[in-house]
Formats: C-alpha cells, structure tokens, sequence
C-alpha cells in the first residue's frame, strides 16, 4: 500500500535581514491554516534552507492554535512542540542546533493580504523593540482607521448630494469689517 502525501505548500515568510542591530522579532509567518501539524514542516524546510539550522523544538500559546500536537514531521527529523501560555500568543519560538533560537509573529490566516504585508513588513525591521502583540494591535488599530476612512468617503459620495450647487450670482469680493485702530491682544 503506498501512502500520498498532498503536496507541500511554500511558508509565507519574512525575515529580518542579516545585521548586527538585534530586534524582539526576526521575522513574520502568515500560515494558511490553524493545523500546526500542516502548518509547521513547510515554516521549518523554509527556515532550514535559510542557513537557521535544523529547527528541533518550537513553542506556541495554544489560545492560537486548537491542537498543538506535541511532535511534528519535519523533512527528516521530528519538531518538539510545547506551549506556554505565557507565551504572547501572536509569537512562535523555534529553536535549532546552529542559531539558537528565532521568534517570529505569526500572523491569523484569516488576515487581509493588505494587512498581513503590513505585518510582515513591520516584524522584519532590524532592531526593532515591538512585541508581536504590539504589532497586531497596532496593525488592528490601522485597519479600522483604513475603514473608517473608507465608510467616511462611501457616505460622502451616496449622502444624495456631495457637491454644492452653483451659485446663481458668483461672489465678486469679500465684504471686510475693519477693526477698530487701538485694539490691544
């Protein structure tokens, strides 16, 4: 009996690039779903073949995933996986042999491709002292300013009316009120 598996999917990834500035994150991971079990071997093959190392363990807060199983098939070695929920729960911990350890925000799936490029974009600024969670509040509060703006502008142009009408006797000059000479402010 030969067993198929379904093929592997790319991880969306970003990383901070090589510097000496260190930062809170090294990078975003936009997974497809909330299977870790699907989920984790393509983030591990991508960080692998970006010089981390064999990644051997991983940690999530489980208020973020519905089963975190407790090991994961890598392509040819086994990933640990624990959770801690005092982990922020929009963070990822990944460990290896070579470069010790990689945080990266891991951003909802269900994320609007805009929001998630924001995201990804903001978590690998080198440097930078932002948390995860800070990230995806921020990134929440600049989504509902974006609709706002937007409900704003839709009702502006259906109100029944945006422009004003034209004036039957166009203003030639204004009328000036002049001020009394010995004013003092």
């Amino acid at each position: 009996m030969t067993t198929t598996l379904a093929p592997s999917h790319s991880a969306r990834l970003s990383l901070t690039p090589k510097t000496t500035l260190a930062g809170l994150l090294d990078g975003a991971w936009w997974p497809r779903s909330r299977d870790l079990a699907a989920e984790l071997p393509p983030l591990v093959d991508a960080l692998e073949e970006h010089h981390f190392g064999r990644i051997t363990r991983a940690t999530v807060n489980p208020t973020r995933w519905p089963v975190v199983p407790h090991k994961v098939p890598a392509t040819g070695h086994t990933v640990h996986v624990g959770w801690f929920t005092e982990q922020d729960p929009d963070k990822m911990i990944l460990l290896s042999y070579t470069v010790g350890r990689v945080d990266l925000l891991v951003i909802p799936p269900e994320t609007e491709p805009a929001a998630a490029t924001r995201l990804m974009a903001a978590a690998a600024v080198p440097g930078s002292v932002l948390t995860a969670g800070v990230l995806m509040s921020d990134e929440a509060a600049t989504g509902r300013r974006m609709r706002d703006a937007r409900s704003s502008e839709d009702a502006w142009e259906t109100d029944g009316g945006a422009a004003l009408p034209p004036l039957r006797h166009p203003v030639v000059g204004a009328r000036m009120i002049p001020l009394p000479k010995n004013t003092r402010w």
